[in-house]
């Protein structure tokens, strides 16, 4: 992309007013950019009304610095690291599932080794496209074999433990985790992914962000979002600079779930975003699935509103590998894989035989209520709770209260 055209992007993206719908008929009438506005008012006016007319015949004043920095950005993409790069609408390299959306991106900001699977067949893109994106040396991604993960901010051992279990099976089944980078269960559905990495070159995951690409939020994901550069991809629809809004995420989720063939939700409260991904997910006519938990905990009430409403319960990973109609060369190892990793796990949690774990139930519970279960002293109890503790069996939580780790 040449400067000139960038620029044009960008002010189409800065124009107050227009939003994505109204830039799509303006792109569908006029073509590029640039086309645009070069216009007459009268042709104008034939598309948007007079506010948005006057609107992008004003060049807003935060362009040139954008522009600026925009620029910059992109020269400086290493040679043998993450890639950054920009997609627009009709770019062969923005992803197509998200041309279904009612308001795709008028373009998207890339950074990773990885890139969408191309919108033209292999032989019809020339060379100097595949020299432009180095196609040919990066793995690309499939949103048909790709799964969404999301849940709370704050989960409990349990879910946040699920997440990673879950992303890292579907990570060695070869499917692609999307998740949106946040504290807790997106965090943990990273770290799983990245964790299945069994090949160098294997795009395991998609970070959706609510910010610029020119910073992390949170902070405390800087290295996870470095990881993630390196094997797969960071992407996000808000210029450089733009900072952690509270409204940007919300409206970010239409994207995590449009990149996804379904989404996982593994812990939510009744009121949360994870609840808008799962609406969006179905609007999308693609399945939603859910993982249930205790009845007592306020995390998992969202988990079964979805799961009365119609979302699949889950159990294992299977439960969703064996659901969905993945590709050819997917559908013929997810099941032994996550078969295997299943009785991996099985073999781990359910083959110690430690009759504190069977008191300990799934809910959290105190150290009164344990003695009552049990029978054992205090220094006995609290000396075998440090050890499964230590074994990482049970978390402690605040107040005093364990809860078991095992499913």
């Amino acid at each position: 992309m040449q400067r000139d055209e960038l620029a044009a992007w960008l002010r189409l993206t800065l124009t107050p007013g227009v939003g994505n719908i109204s830039a799509r008929k303006l792109l569908a009438t006029f073509g590029l950019p640039q086309a645009i506005f070069d216009q007459p008012t009268a042709a104008l006016k034939q598309v948007v009304n007079s506010t948005q007319v006057q609107a992008l015949c004003t060049e807003p004043q935060e362009l040139a610095a954008l522009v600026d920095l925009t620029w910059v950005w992109l020269q400086q993409s290493p040679a043998n690291g993450p890639r950054r790069q920009i997609a627009t609408l009709g770019d062969p390299l923005y992803p197509q599932a998200l041309l279904n959306l009612d308001d795709p991106p008028l373009l998207l900001y890339l950074l990773g080794n990885a890139s969408y699977k191309p919108n033209k067949p292999p032989d019809l893109i020339d060379k100097a496209l595949t020299a432009t994106f180095n196609i040919a040396n990066r793995q690309t991604i499939d949103t048909q074999s790709s799964l969404a993960i999301v849940g709370s901010r704050n989960p409990t051992p349990q879910g946040a433990a699920n997440a990673r279990l879950f992303a890292k099976s579907f990570a060695q089944a070869g499917l692609t985790v999307v998740s949106g980078l946040a504290l807790g269960i997106d965090g943990a559905a990273h770290q799983g992914a990245l964790d299945g990495v069994s090949d160098s070159h294997a795009a395991v995951t998609v970070a959706v962000v609510g910010t610029g690409l020119d910073r992390v939020y949170p902070k405390a994901h800087h290295d996870l979002a470095h990881r993630i550069a390196e094997h797969g991809l960071l992407i996000s629809e808000y210029a450089l600079g733009t900072p952690p809004l509270t409204a940007n995420f919300p409206k970010r989720n239409r994207l995590i779930a449009g990149l996804a063939q379904g989404t996982l939700v593994v812990e939510a409260a009744i009121k949360s975003g994870s609840l808008i991904t799962a609406r969006l997910t179905c609007e999308q006519g693609h399945e939603v699935f859910a993982i249930p938990g205790s009845i007592h905990a306020a995390q998992s009430r969202g988990c079964h509103a979805l799961i009365k409403q119609g979302a699949k319960l889950v159990e294992s990973a299977q439960d969703v590998l064996g659901e969905l109609t993945w590709p050819t060369k997917l559908s013929k190892t997810t099941e032994s894989i996550a078969a295997s990793a299943y009785a991996e796990r099985a073999e781990g949690i359910f083959g110690n035989d430690d009759q504190l774990l069977k008191a300990l139930g799934f809910d959290p519970v105190g150290l009164e209520a344990m003695q009552a279960r049990t029978g054992l002293e205090t220094a006995q109890l609290q000396a075998q709770l440090m050890g499964l503790e230590l074994d990482g069996l049970v978390a402690r939580l605040p107040g005093g209260l364990f809860q078991r780790l095992s499913a």
